[in-house]
């Protein structure tokens, strides 16, 4: 099967004089600096996050100043700032989210192991990368049966890029569960950011989530891949017009998800950006099939 890119962007152009948006973000209660937070314009197409010192940058057309900036970190509540008093003060706290714990539970005794959407290496088609704004891929796991389950292990399947010359990129995970009346994804289930490292001589990369004791919800849960807008995962893809043979260089991020072509209806998948969810569909030529993420999840039956 002939490898097929799906970029997750719109190309656009503004003309308008060009500034530097920059600052820090951090930790309301210690003033510590959070890594890892994505800034995202509304209604645009642009953002960018955090590095590890909680430093955030973007050359930006200057009109862009009077827009809303969504400010997201996993732990965090969701913040939303004007862009010019963000470009002003250049720094902003975030308040840590606050939330009941959930009653702790204890599993001696498993049963029988589930893996929801198998990937067999021959299957997998280069996929899903991004350019412009820090997106986030969900993918649609069902709950079949009454039994009860836990999530045990999630593996993420990613390919290689030729234009991507460091050794690793980095990506964060997020586990939602489903809102009742929407179907999208609705509260991240986890409570702390987990930032995952792809060596780009491996073909996947897994977490061991069983030590969460986490139950999967009665709807069922959306698997996000979220893109981390950080120098370390930056490279430019160089293409050549086919038309006026005139080189042109993109700025885009790693990783490159790796995606799969299934029969199976039951997986959704769905995109995070701009401040909203939207549906994420791409079918097989014979219109049989949808391509999703290659994200493979292995549950535990009590």
């Amino acid at each position: 099967m002939r490898s097929i890119l799906f970029s997750l962007f719109i190309s656009f152009q503004l003309q308008a004089q060009e500034v530097l948006f920059e600052g820090h973000v951090y930790d309301h209660k210690t003033k510590q600096p959070i890594p890892y937070v994505n800034l995202s314009f509304l209604n645009t197409l642009k953002g960018t996050s955090t590095d590890e010192q909680g430093h955030f940058f973007l050359d930006l057309p200057i009109n862009l100043l009077d827009r809303q900036v969504h400010i997201s970190s996993l732990g965090y509540n969701d913040t939303i700032v004007n862009a010019r008093v963000l470009y002003t003060s250049k720094k902003i706290d975030m308040v840590e989210e606050s939330f009941k714990l959930d009653e702790v539970v204890v599993i001696e005794n498993f049963g029988n192991s589930d893996v929801l959407n198998p990937i067999q290496s021959y299957s997998l088609t280069s996929g899903f990368s991004s350019s412009l704004t820090p997106w986030v891929l969900a993918t649609y796991f069902p709950n079949i049966g009454a039994q009860k389950k836990y999530i045990d292990k999630l593996t993420v399947f990613l390919s290689k890029n030729k234009n991507f010359k460091r050794s690793s990129a980095k990506f964060r995970v997020r586990i939602y569960d489903v809102d009742s009346e929407t179907k999208r994804p609705n509260r991240d289930l986890l409570r702390k950011s987990i930032v995952l490292e792809h060596s780009v001589d491996k073909d996947y990369v897994s977490l061991d989530l069983a030590a969460l004791a986490m139950e999967l919800p009665r709807d069922g849960v959306y698997i996000g891949l979220e893109w981390l807008f950080v120098p370390s995962n930056w490279y430019v893809k160089k293409e050549i017009n086919p038309l006026t043979n005139a080189k042109t260089l993109e700025d885009r991020f790693a990783p490159t998800f790796s995606g799969v072509y299934t029969q199976n209806q039951n997986y959704k998948v769905m995109v995070y950006g701009m401040g909203e969810w939207t549906d994420f569909q791409v079918r097989s030529k014979n219109n049989t099939q949808n391509f999703i993420p290659a994200v493979s999840l292995k549950l535990k039956k009590q």
